[in-house]
């Protein structure tokens, strides 16, 4: 495809609007923001056919930004609203914006029964493993070992694989990147954004200012340096050594299934399946 002129990005921006934002210096939502608009920018989709749903966390403020069909609901309940406007109008594209507390904590459930049915919605969710806008606590992703406000000796949770979640549950398209790889970023959410069923794309990001602080993984662009170096792609990570896959995690796409029916096609269906009887006995 052709690269997007500038200009043509910021159509679907609230530029004149909401910004600056409010994301803290070094925080990668901002990456993920740029490389979605991108996406949904060299797929060609009307704003008018866009809708972007979150719930509360500091990703969840990537809505207020975009100049969509835009909707900041409430904790844990993004893929709830995101469902009832997919089920409503089955011709839009429903974009949702999550994090790892927000997404697969208090919103675990409406992740798994969204997956299961195969319902037609995007989920970026944006894994910086720790809650950091309502104040540093643990969250599902958290690493086993490491430190929030709430686990100030060590979180002892066993840590959540997001992934593995979304596939086991019924998910059709699942894919792992970082925020350093916002290329491959942009081009699984294009991928995804096609893909009819289910998608999740979770990207790994930096927050330097709570979760590197309390961690000791040192500022942005070490944290940046460290997704480079850790996140790597599936098939280098099956030729390492248990031990050396010690501290690295996969990237790419994890699942690709297009032959499971799509939970609105299937609705619809059954629609017409009801409708038939009645119309015949009208004749």
């Amino acid at each position: 495809m052709q690269k997007i002129p500038q200009r043509q990005i910021h159509k679907y921006l609230r530029h004149d609007k909401k910004f600056p934002h409010v994301w803290c210096p070094g925080c990668s939502n901002g990456i993920v923001l740029g490389a979605t608009i991108r996406a949904i920018a060299e797929l060609g989709f009307e704003r008018d056919n866009v809708a972007m749903v979150s719930g509360i966390g500091c990703s969840s403020r990537m809505p207020v930004y975009a100049d969509f069909n835009t909707l900041h609901s409430l904790h844990g309940r993004a893929i709830a609203y995101a469902t009832g406007i997919k089920m409503y109008k089955p011709e839009m594209e429903v974009v949702v914006i999550t994090g790892d507390g927000d997404g697969t904590a208090i919103g675990g459930n409406h992740f798994i029964h969204a997956a299961r049915r195969n319902i037609d919605l995007t989920v970026i969710l944006i894994n910086n493993y720790i809650y950091g806008m309502t104040g540093g606590q643990y969250s599902p992703t958290t690493p086993h070992g490491d430190n929030s406000t709430t686990t100030q000796y060590g979180n002892i949770d066993p840590t959540f694989d997001i992934c593995k979640l979304a596939i086991g549950a019924g998910a059709t398209f699942v894919a792992r990147t970082s925020a350093y790889h916002v290329d491959e970023s942009k081009s699984f959410i294009m991928q995804a954004l096609k893909h009819k069923g289910f998608s999740l794309v979770e990207i790994i990001s930096a927050c330097p200012v709570i979760y590197g602080k309390l961690n000791k993984k040192g500022d942005a662009p070490a944290m940046m340096k460290s997704m480079k170096e850790n996140i790597i792609p599936v098939k280098q990570y099956e030729k390492l050594s248990q031990e050396d896959r010690i501290n690295k995690q996969t990237r790419g796409i994890l699942f690709h299934d297009t032959e499971k029916k799509e939970y609105t096609a299937a609705y619809q269906e059954l629609i017409d399946s009801l409708k038939k009887p009645e119309e015949e006995s009208n004749e």
